[in-house]
């Protein structure tokens, strides 16, 4: 049986390999490093982390903690040598970057059915079974084969991303439902502003610590997508007139049009998330928290997930691939990692580790395999290969995605609940998979 061709070494495709590599399959694994190396990355190793060096908390009140339980359940490469290389970081898994990849480079080179090949893949392999793990700085001579196979329109170089809130944390009290002009149903919530909060707003704006934008990404930056902040920039009223413009829109509290309006669009199936309509933005964390909790009706809202405009290669998975991660007009091409459209370390870990599973079990003749939609996995999994929002945007693994629980649990208790019922699910299709 010929090997499974993983192209890309990051944290995805070396998860892949690995859950591939200990089946007993055959790999052969592509790493462009150290030939050619993208504008982040700075060393030869796998799984090289070039932002923070922490994966999050791993306590299972928080989404990204029930991931990692998840991995742990599975087996994961990537989550059993962070916890290996940790660094004190409170309640999060934090790693000695170096260490971290230096170790997972060495044990998969180490495997006899790892063949490791250091070079720029140009092409996919016309025959085979392949995963594509090249995450979102894929080199511009691999994009335009993915191009070529997805077509160009499904793939998108830049994510011009709002942020997201969590709807049970929105003061219902002071928005209200409405689409402009009354057309369609009341699709959005609708936060009011009269003029004083308006310009208090734009002030805080203006004040507000920006990223600074790295000169490989300038190019991604268009009229399109311009960060709400440069917007304000251009005068005090610019956003009464672009994304806060109240017009058609009557707040039935005073029947009147307010002096400006954030709209707020209803992101998953379940209502349990609301994304903030024109925000894409590049304030700091912390900033973004800060100022948009100045929006009526968000004074204690839960973001679940910050706004950003960056550079982000990451194809239009809902259009594109099948839940077993396969592209659905070729099945003996997965994708995996971050360019699938998840956000994250451990969530593009998670997407190299089903693909793995898939692709080993398709070149040995079994039927591919998903997790519960009520496991973290299985609903980033949903997320991304049935998200109905057109343009498709990244996400991060968050506890709105999971589908709601029976009754009205609350706060630390909801979390649980959810907790619960995912790592039992996941334990019972792991035994059900793995036998």
């Amino acid at each position: 049986m010929e090997p499974i061709a993983i192209i890309g070494a990051g944290l995805a495709g070396s998860e892949a390999a690995w859950q591939i590599a200990k089946r007993g399959g055959e790999v052969t694994l592509y790493e462009m490093k150290p030939d050619v190396y993208s504008p982040s990355h700075r060393t030869p190793f796998f799984a090289e982390l070039v932002c923070s060096n922490s994966f999050k908390s791993e306590s299972i009140e928080n989404a990204s903690g029930i991931l990692k339980e998840e991995m742990g359940q599975l087996g994961s490469l990537i989550l059993e040598v962070a916890k290996a290389t940790r660094v004190p970081a409170g309640g999060a898994l934090a790693v000695d970057r170096k260490n971290f990849s230096r170790e997972i480079t060495q044990i998969l080179e180490r495997l006899d059915n790892v063949n490791v090949i250091r070079k720029e893949v140009s092409s996919i392999p016309p025959d085979g079974i392949t995963i594509v793990a090249t995450g979102p700085l894929t080199s511009e001579t691999f994009a335009k084969e993915i191009q070529t196979v997805t077509g160009s329109r499904h793939l998108f170089f830049y994510d011009a991303i709002s942020p997201i809130v969590a709807a049970d944390t929105i003061n219902f009290q002071k928005v209200f439902r409405c689409s402009r002009y009354r057309k369609g149903g009341e699709d959005y919530l609708n936060c009011p502003m009269d003029e004083e909060a308006y310009h208090q707003f734009v002030e805080a704006l203006n004040r507000a610590e920006r990223m600074p934008v790295r000169s490989f990404e300038k190019r991604y930056l268009f009229e399109g997508c311009l960060p709400i902040e440069e917007m304000a920039d251009r005068g005090k009223d610019t956003l009464a007139y672009g994304p806060l413009k109240p017009v058609g829109l009557i707040d039935p509290k005073t029947g009147r049009q307010p002096f400006a309006v954030v709209q707020l669009r209803q992101e998953d199936q379940f209502g349990t998330l609301y994304n903030l309509v024109g925000f894409q933005t590049r304030l700091k964390h912390e900033d973004q928290k800060r100022v948009f909790r100045m929006i009526p009706g968000l004074e204690h809202a839960t973001f679940v997930r910050l706004g950003s405009i960056h550079r982000n290669t990451f194809i239009d998975s809902p259009r594109l691939l099948e839940a077993s991660l396969q592209l659905r007009h070729r099945p003996n091409l997965f994708f995996a990692g971050q360019i699938t459209g998840v956000e994250g370390y451990m969530e593009s870990t998670a997407m190299g580790l089903l693909s793995g599973i898939n692709a080993y079990r398709s070149a040995n003749g079994m039927s591919t395999v998903v997790p519960p939609r009520s496991t973290a996995i299985g609903a980033l999994i949903y997320y991304i290969t049935q998200c109905p929002s057109f343009p498709f945007q990244p996400m991060n693994i968050n506890f709105g995605l999971f589908p709601p629980l029976p009754g009205r649990g609350k706060g630390r208790a909801k979390r649980l609940l959810l907790a619960e019922r995912a790592l039992k699910e996941m334990s019972k299709w792991r035994k059900d998979v793995e036998g």
